[in-house]
């Protein structure tokens, strides 16, 4: 394929062949017979933007599920209209958040006066919880011993279930989903790369993503981080990832054997990816690689909070950061009126952290947050809240530095992907030249998403499509 005319990423104007997958020749190149010939009309053309923090199953599964939190869901007959649909079987929904139901968690029996004649189960907008009707406790239980994160009060289970995802996956018996249609989405968002970040993913997991990519299921190249087991049965058409330490500051791993953990992890020649939303988090990761030691590859997931003296200590150890800039948009209104006031100048710092000299990468936390970049790029430059209201416009970046978080390489933050010759022809092209996409950040103007030479999205509004018809076959 030779694509003529466009605006390559720090090239300029010039044409672009691909062979063989990769990236044959960049200059003024002149058709071969029979090569199919994209027309980019001075288009940017840019490498495929990678999402280095990403849960696929989940996000996956969200799918099939009921949107139960805001701004879809404001109050409880929202939320009452939303459950209400027809059916026995099993329903699931994402998102509840205790403003939908005047700042309390329903137990049980309060859902089961919104659902009473099917199983529910409603995630908390953190992830980290599951809210059981009646029908559900006794679906789950009749065939499962109850877990210790299974709430109970007064000897009577109250349906509210912490941290046991294992155990739920376990006692629905679900099966992994398929990744087709999340993998076309991410596509059309110029991504042709994902990391896994899910702290459970093991042998099975890794399994499933191998027969998903084996069947052309998955388009994106796919970094899986998880589990130390991990290290005995990689995803076979994937890269080995971090391994993924998931704190909760309420129960911390014992310091010791975290610290084992994370020398088992560096000796299997992986880093370590460790989950932070909490300054005693942070602490205590910090603490971590400066006792165990820090090597190259060794990342703070989310970095949700940071205070100026531990930026320094991260940039210390050499720890690379992945970032979340849509939260500040998504959430941002909620910080204000909730996080301390002190610590709004910590929360999800962007520029500071790099004149640190922290490697940053960007990643969506799909499904907790939106699968498409260009948001989260977008969310970056502004720096404001939902109400549009700056939040720490200090901590802002240019449309370049926001991009490059989706540039860095997965297994070495550091290093920016390049458009180059004899680079894997993993390319998003713009239907505009760089400097009006960047006034504009948005996902709508990616024409042409290709992995390895193959189309893997078109916009197909955008002529000249016809033509790009012979390509769709792998290279």
């Amino acid at each position: 394929m030779l694509i003529r005319d466009a605006h390559i990423h720090r090239h300029g104007i010039g044409d672009l062949r691909i062979d063989g997958g990769i990236v044959a020749a960049v200059g003024q190149l002149i058709p071969r017979p029979g090569e199919a010939v994209v027309e980019a009309r001075g288009g940017a053309l840019l490498p495929g933007l990678h999402d280095h923090h990403i849960h696929l199953s989940a996000l996956a599964v969200r799918a099939a599920s009921v949107d139960c939190g805001p701004p879809a869901i404001r109050d409880r007959d929202d939320l009452a209209r939303a459950l209400s649909h027809p059916g026995t079987g099993w329903l699931r929904g994402f998102g509840l958040c205790e403003s939908v139901l005047d700042g309390e968690l329903p137990d049980a029996a309060a859902l089961d006066r919104i659902v009473p004649d099917r199983p529910v189960r409603l995630q908390h907008r953190t992830g980290r919880m599951w809210l059981l009707n009646s029908a559900a406790l006794d679906a789950l239980l009749a065939s499962s011993t109850a877990p210790p994160g299974l709430e109970r009060i007064g000897g009577r289970f109250t349906g509210r279930l912490f941290d046991e995802d294992a155990w739920l996956q376990d006692a629905l018996a679900a099966a992994p989903p398929g990744l087709a249609a999340i993998s076309r989405d991410l596509a059309r968002f110029g991504l042709t790369g994902v990391t896994d970040m899910s702290p459970r993913n093991d042998p099975v997991i890794a399994r499933h993503f191998a027969r998903e990519i084996s069947a052309g299921q998955l388009a994106q190249r796919l970094v899986v981080a998880g589990a130390l087991s991990l290290a005995d049965a990689p995803c076979n058409g994937g890269q080995l990832g971090p391994a993924k330490l998931h704190l909760h500051e309420a129960a911390l791993p014992d310091f010791d054997a975290a610290s084992a953990w994370v020398a088992q992890a560096h000796a299997q020649g992986r880093g370590v990816a460790v989950h932070c939303v909490t300054e005693v988090e942070l602490v205590f990761t910090l603490a971590l690689f400066e006792t165990a030691g820090a090597r190259r590859g060794d990342r703070i997931e989310h970095a949700s909070i940071v205070p100026a003296d531990l930026a320094a200590r991260m940039a210390a150890l050499d720890l690379h950061a992945c970032v979340q800039p849509h939260f500040v948009h998504q959430n941002g209104d909620r910080y204000l009126r909730d996080v301390e006031p002190h610590h709004h100048q910590n929360l999800y710092r962007l520029a500071s952290l790099r004149r640190a000299g922290i490697p940053l990468a960007g990643g969506s936390d799909a499904p907790y947050g939106s699968g498409d970049p260009w948001q989260a790029i977008r969310a970056a430059v502004l720096r404001s809240t939902r109400a549009g209201t700056p939040f720490t416009p200090d901590e802002a970046l240019s449309p370049e530095d926001a991009l490059a978080l989706y540039l860095a390489d997965p297994l070495d933050l550091s290093r920016q992907r390049q458009v180059a010759v004899g680079e894997a022809a993993d390319l998003c092209l713009l239907t505009r030249p760089w400097h009006e996409a960047r006034e504009r950040l948005s996902s709508a103007d990616v024409r042409l998403t290709l992995v390895s030479g193959r189309i893997v999205h078109q916009n197909v509004d955008e002529p000249p499509f016809e033509r790009l018809a012979r390509c769709q076959a792998p290279a």
